[in-house]
């Protein structure tokens, strides 16, 4: 227990002296909230408008996820098979990092206008694509860059490839796995907010934040923004609790 709180408090004092220095220098300097809304703009704000907050933080936290879910399974999918054949690996690697470069802002309303604009599908796509690259390029190092005395190994043994990869290829690609979705995670989240500025339906908080900040609601707008912030820490906090599950010794290795 006494360990858990020295994890906590360092960024729980961080953020309280952050948050008091802004309400600080909001108020001595009199910035008016199209400007910089004070903290206290932003909470009260937060709390009056908690059923429409959290109905948006809902939907845009569904989107995100079914794009990060849909995401890592195509990404480990051709990360496998680009392991496996050199021809899959020298076709995807350069889509994938053309795919990575492609803005959100020009890909969206491609995007809308091919599908339904009514529906949720251009914006999981949009993640979809941008959660694509990390999981790919980390997944097919991992698959890739074995040690080679246990391919000797394996091949002293006579395994088939199979067995290689299911032995050595995918538990050496475990960290990083891991690694990608730590950068997914949050990237998902971003595509999913970004996206939802360009049309399609407005339940989402990236419509919220455009729609207040056009009518001037400064501290509505920022109290969406809030809840995305909270939305991108909790999909990152599952992926350590997740790390810390499936590859524990990786925490103890931090720690010794």
């Amino acid at each position: 227990m006494g360990q858990r709180l020295r994890l906590i408090w360092p960024p729980v004092v961080v953020a309280a002296v952050f948050l008091a220095l802004w309400q600080g220098i909001v108020v001595v300097n009199d910035i008016k909230p199209y400007l910089l809304p004070a903290p206290s703009l932003i909470f009260t704000s937060l709390f009056d408008n908690v059923s429409g907050v959290f109905d948006a933080t809902v939907y845009t936290a569904t989107t995100a996820f079914l794009g990060l879910m849909i995401g890592i399974v195509i990404g480990t999918l051709i990360a496998l098979l680009a392991s496996r054949f050199i021809v899959v690996n020298k076709l995807a690697t350069p889509l994938a990092a053309g795919l990575a470069a492609v803005p959100i802002i020009a890909l969206t309303p491609i995007l809308n206008n091919m599908f339904d604009i009514t529906s949720r599908t251009p914006r999981v796509l949009v993640t979809i694509i941008i959660v694509f690259f990390p999981i790919f390029v980390n997944v097919t190092r991992g698959l890739t860059q074995i040690q080679p005395a246990h391919l000797e190994l394996m091949r002293s043994l006579n395994a088939s490839a199979g067995k290689v990869a299911r032995l050595v290829r995918i538990p050496n690609a475990l960290p990083f796995f891991l690694t990608g979705m730590k950068v997914a995670a949050p990237l998902s989240v971003i595509a999913a907010l970004v996206a939802e500025y360009f049309g399609g339906p407005q339940q989402g908080l990236g419509a919220r934040i455009a729609s207040s900040a056009a009518n001037t609601a400064y501290g509505r707008a920022w109290a969406y923004v809030t809840a995305a912030i909270v939305v991108g820490l909790l999909f990152y906090l599952a992926v350590l609790l997740l790390e810390r599950l499936v590859t524990p010794w990786t925490g103890r290795a931090r720690s010794a």
